[in-house]
């Protein structure tokens, strides 16, 4: 069982929050990874419209793309599928290390 504080600091939580309080949410969620990656599957970013965020779904730019994909899909409504992949010489710049790939689904709230 999570204790309250663990709660409050849920991404899933802090998104319902701010949609009750009548902000813009997308939420991304990991779906797959393959490889080595930071976050496991089920792992949640949760966005507002005015790119505040809470969560993690990888780190690096990879997080940056997702927050800037994510205002494109509260802006639009349409949600987004994600993949990110990288070569092992490359992966510590965009934050997957040992190559790892993940796919990151983001969709509006409400």
């Amino acid at each position: 069982m999570m204790t309250t504080d663990a709660v409050l600091r849920d991404p899933l939580y802090i998104a319902e929050s701010w949609f009750a309080e009548g902000r813009s949410v997308a939420i991304a969620t990991v779906i797959e990874t393959w490889g080595s990656a930071p976050r496991p599957v089920g792992s949640h970013l949760v966005i507002d419209g005015e790119g505040n965020f809470e969560g993690s779904v990888s780190g690096g730019c990879v997080e940056g793309a997702v927050i800037s994909e994510a205002l494109d899909v509260i802006e639009n409504g349409t949600p987004k599928m994600l993949e990110f992949g990288v070569a092992d010489e490359t992966a510590w710049r965009v934050g997957l290390s040992c190559g790892g790939r993940i796919r990151v689904q983001v969709e509006r709230l409400g």
